[in-house]
């Protein structure tokens, strides 16, 4: 399974510092793990956690789900210590918190080798940078950080977000020129699933590949809402059987369901299942 095919629809932040939540997300049906060095960890137990965590990832045990540590800033006491914390580790990726520009990426990379970055996008000049942020050569996935990006902007969260769409598409822009994954924001209110719904059927539709989350409760909604559905599979098939039809025929024009299927739509049938494919692999 490829970076550009593994799911990515649910990525859950857990606690680097809580052994008993790290246990607990061994479990979980979480497409993927940020294991949370910063925000997640207070300054007085970051020490702890950063040797918590690496016993927990020596120790393994969390199956086929991504595994990203998101270290703390360059501009911390801690960022350092916890790159050296980590190299090493069973890890698919480390996440870089407040990614400005280019320049921060290529500082991380050269200090541990060999593994995938991510770039948190959560200050106005990282998304006035996105093009050179998501074209670096090491960088595997981008994160939508909306809380601080609405800290930083002095806007504030509105319902269907129209505050940070401008950040939102430009961030999606980015990555989809560099073809790197890129995930939404986390919705704080996680007892209002109907809201985490809507939330995600935006994301969804605006081209995400998935939602940072901040509760297991809000696991199943994010799986569900940024998989392929039924209905989509099939319709799918469909239209490459009727193009296959159509080009072995030499004439004509595909049609399905009183629309034309083009080559474009043939790929894009050919990605959702190839999505749904590797979904179904990863809960097999």
């Amino acid at each position: 399974m490829t970076q550009s095919t593994r799911p990515v629809r649910s990525v859950l932040y857990i606690p680097g510092s809580k052994q008993r939540a790290l246990d607990k997300a061994r479990d979980l049906p979480a497409d993927a793990i940020i294991f949370d060095l910063e925000d997640a960890v207070s300054p007085d137990a970051k020490a702890e956690a950063r040797v918590t965590l690496r016993a927990e990832l020596d120790k393994g045990g969390f199956g086929p789900r991504m595994k990203i540590v998101r270290i703390n800033g360059f501009d911390t006491v801690w960022g350092r210590q916890d790159i050296e914390a980590m190299t090493g580790a069973d890890i698919d990726a480390l996440l870089l918190p407040k990614v400005n520009s280019a320049y921060d990426l290529e500082t991380l990379a050269e200090m541990i080798p060999d593994v995938p970055l991510w770039a948190m996008m959560e200050t106005p000049e990282g998304i006035l940078n996105a093009r050179e942020i998501a074209a670096h050569p090491r960088l595997g996935g981008i994160v939508m950080g909306t809380n601080d990006l609405v800290k930083e902007l002095g806007c504030r969260m509105v319902p269907g977000r129209a505050t940070v769409q401008t950040a939102l598409q430009t961030s999606l822009v980015a990555a989809r020129a560099a073809g790197v994954v890129i995930v939404d924001g986390v919705y704080n209110a996680f007892k209002d699933d109907a809201g985490l719904r809507e939330e995600c059927e935006q994301g969804r539709d605006l081209g995400f590949d998935g939602k940072t989350l901040i509760h297991p409760a809000q696991i199943a909604t994010a799986n569900e809402m940024f998989a392929p559905s039924q209905d989509d599979i099939d319709l799918a098939r469909r239209q490459i059987a009727a193009f296959d039809e159509v080009e072995a025929n030499g004439q004509g024009v595909a049609v399905v369901d009183g629309k034309i299927v083009e080559n474009l739509h043939i790929v894009t049938a050919k990605a959702l299942l190839a999505k749904a494919e590797a979904i179904a692999s990863l809960e097999g």
